[in-house]
């Protein structure tokens, strides 16, 4: 069977679909993924056969997607939330679609249209990787869905050496995504956990780390970290609220301070919070003092275990779920169901 995959050229977009695309891979299925080229690395480094279709960059709309669907005649397509395009090009081609999602059904107002509202395609299943106690109450009562389990995928980046061989300090990550990151922001955060008897791994993102200025021998400062590696080691992640690191963190069992900046962020928050696996800061509120408040509170060694022990138990919810590999077994049945 052949597969395309399609997806936003941005890491909070494409890389929720490669665990998927690389299971349908070991399934013997031939995949290939359209997608803009700054994404086509990773892509490429696990044989997903990645490809620019049309003029596209970052979005990807119907007409540029209709000449390749004719020239790979793929059996499926499989599209994140973020392309309806190529969910009407498929649909248009007569060929089977899936939407996959990249964490929470996002609300409406983010930039991004919500597939649930696309008449064109509606009616079409959804992959869902956001484990059912933290998905949108509407969403999982209106729509088809396929569980998923999320696998974090990064690109292969060393650890710093010294997370081998840590003491019994805690471990903090702290991370503002690719996207929404400033230096002021990064600034004032690492100032409050600084003041934390703890190690601290910061992954700066789009900030250069030189912009952040004379750090804490503490303080560990990356372009960017392996999160794979690095969640099952920490103690408490310090982030924006993106799905990536919010469901990444999730896996591991590991709390959260989240401090939502734009996009679907907010509405993450509120999640986390109502879930009990997480404290937040507005905006308005972030100071240096008020991220050192709210990191120490999850720390385990101050005996507050309310926020663990949540996050805990949905990670036993995510272990639950059906694996990347079980579910690209189950993928022909929906190209004879027609999708």
């Amino acid at each position: 069977m052949r597969v395309l995959f399609a997806s936003l050229a941005s890491v909070g977009h494409t890389y929720p679909l490669i665990p998927l695309a690389i299971a349908a891979r070991d399934a013997g299925h031939e995949v290939h993924f359209a997608a803009g080229p700054a994404v086509h690395a990773p892509l490429a480094a696990n044989g997903l056969r990645p490809f620019r279709p049309g003029d596209a960059f970052y979005e990807v709309y119907a007409e540029d997607l209709e000449p390749e669907l004719a020239r790979l005649r793929p059996d499926l397509v499989v599209h994140e939330w973020g392309l309806p395009g190529a969910a009407v090009a498929a649909r248009r081609a007569g060929i089977p679609g899936l939407w996959h999602g990249f964490g929470r059904m996002f609300p409406d107002g983010i930039g991004l249209d919500l597939p649930t509202r696309n008449t064109e395609v509606a009616g079409l299943p959804h992959l869902d990787i956001c484990p059912p106690s933290l998905q949108d109450a509407n969403f999982l009562a209106t729509e088809r869905r396929i569980e998923l389990r999320p696998v974090p995928f990064s690109t292969p980046t060393p650890l710093p050496e010294w997370v081998s061989r840590r003491t019994s300090r805690p471990l903090i990550y702290l991370t503002l995504g690719t996207a929404f990151g400033t230096p002021e922001l990064l600034r004032t955060v690492i100032a409050g956990l600084a003041t934390l008897d703890a190690q601290v791994v910061v992954a700066a993102g789009r900030v250069p780390p030189e912009q952040l200025g004379e750090l804490p021998d503490q303080v560990t400062v990356h372009p960017w970290v392996s999160q794979v590696e690095l969640l099952p080691l920490v103690d408490v992640v310090v982030h924006h609220g993106g799905s990536g690191t919010t469901l990444g963190a999730l896996a591991a069992g590991v709390p959260q301070v989240v401090l939502p900046q734009g996009a679907d962020q907010f509405a993450n928050a509120d999640a986390l919070g109502v879930a009990g696996v997480a404290v937040r800061l507005l905006p308005e509120e972030v100071n240096a003092d008020a991220v050192a408040e709210r990191t120490h509170r999850l720390l385990p060694q101050h005996g507050n275990a309310e926020h663990r022990d949540a996050a805990r138990v949905i990670a036993e919810e995510i272990a639950r779920m059906p694996s990347p590999a079980a579910v690209a077994q189950r993928l022909p049945e929906y190209v004879g169901s027609g999708g």
